[in-house]
């Protein structure tokens, strides 16, 4: 006979675990874990089976993500891992973001994402959950959804394509697509060339093959202490990454019960590794959004002034495209996130703690010594003399605006030049290519209208094209400035995340074409050169109408977002006590 569902003797459930967590209302629990067994023996469990730890696992497949495309695979190597430790497997959906298939951007579905993950967390029964993912907005909406939903977590990262090769030389996405694109644009390469690296520069499923978004928080999420050891780098279609999902199911069953919850990681000492991490590698500036978002979904809040303090004494170690010259497969072979983590041992917190039930500098210690390789440099022989990303401040960016002065050109870093201003998307699609366009190669591009409200969801277009008529006299970059992101595959000298947006009123709404703006990253500075009484000449003359929708998510979206230094999550999202400090709560 089947065994009565265990009870108090009340008719209320034993203990909040396993299948009695989250019991469906009914107004009887005891009920509530009868119909929920009866259902879930439909499947053929057995009783044994469902007296075990629960372990969820979160499937981002999709057929529109071939980031993503190992799913399957990945799925039953956590399984086994969380059956081999006596935990019950439970895989459950939740959408998928693909860089290339979502419109408007990506980021425009980052948090709806982020509360599919926790909600589907809290509503169905888990002691602990796996989390899937890998394209680059899927990594930090779990790490999100999972901190609010304050259980225990792993990450499993799905890892980076491999690397093809176009006419002899090897190539990845996508820092090479750019590369190749920029190439085509300028008519150095034809119809036919463009046509045959499009074959060969994605050679398998998998996340991009350089230090774009999607590897530099598969990175940070290691460094955060939230997979396993060696979890962020092997590729997406190795043995070693089917065996890291195995570990990450038997870690899982581990945490179950064990109190060490999601925020008990995500500290502040945490986030100062993270930070750490992301200068060293010359990450992506989506980064410091993400790490923005998730820090907020904890009570904490990243600084600015601290992460640009942290770039002053953090050199780029990391010899990887687009700062460097090799691939997320050639890290791997290196040693991974560990040969990293061994050379910035001096300025790391190695009493933070990680899901694998140690601190970090004890983690480091059992991952061994290292070995000799040319992809991870020491401090005396650095890639870029300082931390790959930077932060300026001015009357142009009054909140703050980032550049990746690794993946610059050094002579445009102190330069002084005239605005050619797009006011918005369409505007730049029209013109950018016009041969009547007024611009020259000592010019500065400025785009208006691509930042978190108002494109909406901040798109990648802060890599604004360098005009087609310029591109044909060999212009490789000029100065480029946005309130818009742009991808962490992308390079130039290109100033991004101003902030406050225009579509809000802030400065970047009032530039003209032929205004003089000045970039100093030694000064950490980005001016408008025009007279405090002109900008509010023009303010009065054109004020600025945020922007507004009638319905649906959109409404949601532009009601509550938040600005890029606040990670463009809703504020109804972040923790209560940071909702709290906000003017007007």
């Amino acid at each position: 006979m089947s065994k009565k569902p265990e009870t108090d003797g009340h008719g209320q459930a034993a203990a909040a675990a396993g299948m009695r967590r989250g019991l469906t209302s009914y107004g009887d629990q005891g009920f509530s874990l009868f119909l929920r067994k009866a259902f879930i023996k439909g499947a053929g469990y057995t009783d044994d089976a469902l007296a075990r730890p629960v372990i969820g696992i979160v499937n981002t497949g999709s057929a529109y993500n071939p980031c993503h495309g190992n799913m399957p695979q990945l799925i039953e190597a956590v399984k086994r891992g969380v059956m081999l430790a006596g935990g019950l497997p439970m895989d459950f959906p939740t959408i998928s973001i693909h860089e290339s298939f979502a419109a408007p951007t990506s980021m425009y579905l980052r948090n709806l994402m982020s509360m599919d993950t926790e909600e589907m967390i809290r509503a169905q029964p888990m002691d602990a959950v796996v989390l899937i993912g890998g394209c680059d907005k899927t990594v930090p909406a779990q790490l999100m959804g999972a901190a609010s939903a304050g259980i225990p977590a792993v990450q499993l990262i799905t890892g980076s394509m491999l690397t093809g090769s176009h006419r002899s030389e090897r190539v990845g996405a996508c820092t090479d697509c750019r590369r190749y694109w920029a190439k085509y644009r300028a008519e150095e390469i034809d119809d036919e060339e463009i046509a045959d690296v499009n074959n060969q520069l994605v050679a398998s499923v998998g996340t991009c093959s350089v230090m774009g978004t999607a590897s530099t928080m598969a990175c940070i999420a290691e460094t955060l202490g939230m997979t396993v050891p060696g979890g962020a780098s092997p590729p997406a279609v190795t043995a070693d990454r089917i065996r890291v999902a195995e570990e990450s199911g038997a870690r899982a069953v581990a945490l179950a019960g064990s109190g060490l919850t999601v925020d008990k990681i995500l500290t502040e000492k945490a986030f100062d590794n993270a930070l750490r991490m992301l200068l060293a590698i010359g990450g992506s500036t989506n980064a410091i959004v993400h790490l923005a978002a998730i820090a907020g979904r904890v009570g904490l809040e990243i600084d600015l002034a601290k992460l640009d303090r942290m770039g002053r004494e953090t050199p780029v170690l990391l010899d990887l495209k687009p700062t460097g010259s090799h691939y997320m497969e050639d890290l791997h072979k290196a040693g991974g996130v560990a040969a990293l983590l061994r050379e910035l041992k001096p300025l790391l917190h190695l009493d933070a703690m990680t899901v694998n039930g140690v601190t970090l500098g004890e983690q480091l210690d059992a991952q061994g010594p290292g070995f000799a390789q040319d992809v991870v440099r020491s401090f005396a022989n650095p890639v870029y003399p300082q931390g790959g990303l930077a932060v300026l401040r001015g009357n142009l960016a009054p909140g703050g605006a980032i550049i990746k002065q690794s993946a610059a050109d050094p002579k445009l870093m102190e330069h002084e030049g005239r605005a050619v201003v797009f006011d918005n998307l369409q505007d730049l699609a029209e013109r950018i290519d016009d041969e009547a366009l007024d611009v020259r190669a000592d010019d500065i591009l400025v785009l208006k209208n691509i930042g978190p409200l108002g494109a909406p969801g901040m798109p990648e277009a802060g890599y604004i094209p360098i005009p087609r008529k310029l591109a044909r006299q060999g212009v490789k970059d000029m100065v480029r400035i946005s309130d818009g992101r742009m991808s962490g595959t992308a390079f130039g000298s290109i100033v991004l995340h101003v902030t406050p947006e225009a579509a809000i009123g802030g400065p970047l709404a009032w530039v003209y074409s032929g205004d003089r703006i000045r970039l100093s990253v030694s000064k950490r500075e980005i001016t408008l050169l025009v007279p405090e009484q002109e900008l509010e000449r023009r303010r009065q003359q054109q004020p600025v109408r945020k922007p507004v929708a009638g319905r649906g998510y959109r409404k949601l979206f532009l009601e509550n977002v938040t600005q890029a230094d606040k990670g463009v999550d809703f504020e109804f999202l972040r923790a209560e006590e940071l909702q709290r400090k906000q003017p007007g709560s």
